[in-house]
């Protein structure tokens, strides 16, 4: 999750730079979905504290190995921003683990969805995109209201939440992205997460964080949740319009759907697959008003 927008520069060498953009979009979704659902086995030893700080510390290590990011010299605003992104991606991520240790991936990130949905249409005076706000809550609705089993309450709420740090992140990326060279201050505010994630990771996950099996699922995570879809993502955002990323990136609440199915065994009542296909509708359309250039790194 929580990776889309990022805006670093990549090489056009390579095996990535050969594939179809589609293909490297669906590619990101699927593994930071998948990662997702993988995560939630390491719960039961590390909590989703302890598995959220080795996810972010894993991807923390590798944006670093890539990247190098420079801290002496300079300005002290710049370093703030990537402060206040390290704070966002802490967040943002502990919010979202804690939200699928209580309800099913599928729902948790059609409603995490509701961030980049209202980020798509605030500000908006076109008629259209309150149709896409209405399927939108009618989605919602549909996934929180009746069904075959009651959600829990405070998972919902922390899906929201993650939801919310989810626009503030593709906001505050944005600035990030013009403010440091190619993916320095991601790797950056990767690493003031972790910092920031330190005391209820070590908290949830104790000793238990050290075990070569939780360390090497950990590490798993971090690579099909980060590592691979910012590689994937940044070279799509190259090539290709906004408003089709946007529109592929709508499909994420489905995938993740998908995911919790496959790996964790989480089936859907038709109501739950009504309304996540609502959201995904309010999405697509939601992400076409989006400008059609490319986005240039």
């Amino acid at each position: 999750m929580a990776v889309a927008y990022v805006e670093t520069q990549a090489s056009n060498t390579g095996v990535l730079s050969r594939a179809p953009s589609g293909g490297l979009v669906l590619g990101a979704i699927a593994s930071v979905q998948f990662g997702a659902a993988l995560a939630t086995h390491l719960f039961d030893r590390l909590g989703p504290a302890g598995t959220v700080l080795l996810r972010v510390a894993t991807a923390s290590i590798v944006l670093v190995a890539i990247w190098t990011p420079r801290v002496r010299g300079r300005p002290r605003s710049e370093l703030v921003l990537a402060a206040v992104f390290g704070f966002v991606l802490a967040g943002m991520n502990l919010a979202f683990y804690e939200s699928i240790d209580r309800i099913p991936l599928g729902t948790a990130v059609t409603i995490e969805f509701v961030g980049p949905l209202t980020v798509a249409v605030v500000g908006s005076r076109r008629p259209l995109d309150l149709l896409w706000v209405a399927l939108a809550l009618a989605g919602i609705l549909a996934l929180t209201q009746g069904g075959t089993h009651s959600l829990d309450g405070v998972g919902v709420v922390l899906a929201l939440i993650a939801g919310g740090l989810w626009g503030a992140y593709i906001i505050i990326n944005g600035r990030v992205g013009r403010a440091y060279e190619r993916g320095t201050g991601v790797a950056l505010s990767m690493c003031i997460a972790s910092v920031l994630l330190l005391p209820v990771g070590i908290a949830s996950g104790g000793s238990n964080l050290l075990e070569p099996k939780s360390l090497a699922l950990g590490a798993a995570v971090g690579m099909l949740s980060s590592a691979i879809p910012y590689s994937f993502e940044q070279e799509a955002l190259r090539r290709i319009a906004a408003s089709v990323f946007g529109v592929l990136m709508s499909l994420e609440p489905g995938v993740a759907a998908l995911a919790g199915f496959v790996v964790l065994g989480q089936s859907l009542s038709a109501r739950e697959v009504v309304g996540i296909a609502l959201v995904v509708a309010a999405s697509a359309g939601a992400s076409r008003r989006i400008g059609e250039a490319p986005i240039d790194a």
